[in-house]
């Protein structure tokens, strides 16, 4: 019976896969229209770089699905919106403090874009350049940079709208300056010469009322998100069970015909991201309250856009307005996996203050029925089996809303509970070395990990895939010991104890060990 049960999970978890897409890649209609804006990932973890214990890192990565190649404008940021990421210290889902990132524009030559003298003596003519570069760029010279990108950085404590804000500054200038993305190794020389280059642009900043500074850089990464995207919409053509007898070791005694990790799997393996981190010292961002922080990204337009029938590089449009905020990300996958399709836009629009709204999806999941009603007369026929249900049984499923909504107490919920979406992280839980990391976080009884805080390492569309199916109803190693959390019974998720994977694998060895952590962008040519 168990094998039947490990096949039954095997088809059931073929369709949750479908219903994930690639994590916040593209997660909402409106946002397909502004990429710019669309945020694809964000994380916040207590900082494992050697000799910066005590420190918090938050990344928040936008501009989903960059080809390296894409050339020759590449991927810069939108001038217009504001980028910001929030935290709330104290439990009640509204941000105590918050970064916002303004981002502006400039071409080469002090302004005038770089030009070349064409034609004879007699008839020549100056002409700007159509490229962001006309020679080598290195971290000792960006002369032949054709584009610049700047940006300021303000510390807001409060309600970002009305809070006290106060410009950042590094080096006594309050801009800063975000690398060109890895056009190719011979523009940079070679990786490590691009690696050098975009080193130069990570900033020490001072923070209000905190003696510790912080880390600032914003600029191009490898996108660290790992998912079989393209076999997943192909209606999952894969079976989504381990078929080794070991992750990665190859020797196809697992799941008959389930998958084998491979590098392969990952359809994101080629693409590329554009970063915005911040490495801040904990005293800086907890206040009075018990050390757990929540945190989330956000982007805001402006409501009113007019295009520029006459655009210039400075003005290709006209905008005006309140800021509005377009796009919004804590956790991973909940706007692919959980919030409905007609409300994915309003989601991505609403406060965390305001999740109320949203809270039958949760405590109601609509899609470990759906699996139900689709599989369970097959799988029964299949297997000769009896199985009442796939779909987990302890409805409201007080699981999902601890995940998701309220964070596990002891481990990552904050002094109030406000039940609100967002990335939860307890700053007084040690980091775990790179080496030492599990990526199924929690799960895998490292309590520094997922969904304790999210680091880049973690394998959250394993983890998302069992939630869903009632894995918090079966014990997880704690200490090393099998231990129920006490939410919910075995007897209620009939399919919750046998693990699902895409896959894909990842771990905290595919990243760098030190800030901003995330591996160095794959170049447009090589």
């Amino acid at each position: 019976m168990q094998n039947k049960t490990k096949f039954a999970i095997a088809l059931v978890s073929s369709a949750v896969a479908f219903s994930i897409a690639a994590s916040s890649h593209r997660e909402a209609p409106a946002v397909t229209k502004a990429p710019k804006i669309d945020s694809t990932d964000f994380y916040a973890f207590n900082s494992y770089e050697e000799g910066r214990e005590g420190y918090v890192t938050m990344i928040a990565n936008y501009i989903p699905l960059q080809d390296a190649y894409g050339g020759p404008n590449y991927f810069s940021m939108d001038p217009e919106a504001h980028y910001a990421i929030h935290i709330d210290n104290d439990g009640d889902a509204v941000e105590d403090v918050s970064f916002v990132f303004d981002f502006s524009q400039r071409l080469g030559n002090n302004g005038d874009g770089i030009a070349l003298p064409v034609g004879p003596e007699d008839n020549r003519r100056t002409v700007q350049v159509p490229l962001k570069n006309v020679g080598g760029v290195s971290a000792d010279s960006s002369a032949a940079a054709n584009f610049f990108e700047d940006y300021s950085v303000s510390m807001v404590e409060g309600e970002v709208s009305a809070g006290t804000r106060t410009e950042l500054t590094a080096n006594e200038a309050n801009m800063f300056g975000k690398p060109l993305d890895f056009i190719g190794t011979k523009t940079f020389g070679s990786v490590e010469g691009y690696e050098q280059y975009a080193n130069t642009f990570i900033y020490t900043a001072q923070i209000p009322g905190c003696d510790m500074p912080a880390k600032i850089f914003v600029g191009q990464r490898k996108d660290p998100f790992v998912v079989a995207l393209g076999k997943t919409f192909d209606l999952v053509n894969y079976v989504p069970v381990e078929g080794d007898s070991a992750p990665g070791a190859g020797d196809g005694n697992g799941f008959p015909g389930g998958v084998t990790q491979s590098d392969a799997n990952d359809d994101l393996n080629d693409k590329n991201v554009t970063s915005i981190a911040v490495e801040v010292h904990n005293s800086c961002i907890t206040g009075d309250g018990n050390g757990v922080i929540g945190a989330w990204t956000t982007a805001s337009l402006p409501q009113a856009s007019v295009l520029n029938p006459n655009a210039t590089f400075d003005k290709p449009a006209v905008t005006g307005g309140a800021m509005t905020q377009v796009s919004r990300l804590g956790s991973p996958l909940v706007n692919e996996l959980v919030i409905g399709l007609g409300d994915k836009d309003k989601f991505s629009t609403s406060h965390p203050s305001m999740d109320g709204q949203f809270l039958d999806y949760v405590t109601h999941p609509t899609l470990p029925e759906l699996l139900n009603i689709l599989f369970l007369d097959a799988v029964n026929t299949t297997l000769g089996a009896e199985l009442p249900t796939l779909a987990p049984t302890n409805i409201p499923r007080n699981d999902l809303v601890t995940a998701f909504l309220t964070g596990f107490e002891g481990v990552n919920q904050l002094a109030t509970v406000t039940p609100s979406e967002m990335l939860r992280l307890n700053t007084g839980i040690p980091a775990v070395p790179a080496s030492e990391q599990s990526a199924f976080g929690v799960a895998g009884d490292d309590l520094a990990g997922f969904p304790n805080g999210r680091r880049p390492g973690d394998d959250v569309v394993d983890i998302a895939l069992r939630v869903t199916m009632g894995a918090l109803c079966h014990p997880i190693p704690i200490n090393g010991e099998p231990t129920n959390l006490g939410i919910c019974e075995e007897a209620d998720a009939n399919v919750g104890n046998v693990p699902f994977t895409d896959g894909a694998p990842i771990d905290a060895s595919y990243m760098n060990n030190a800030f901003p952590y995330l591996a160095t962008p794959l170049p447009g040519s090589n």
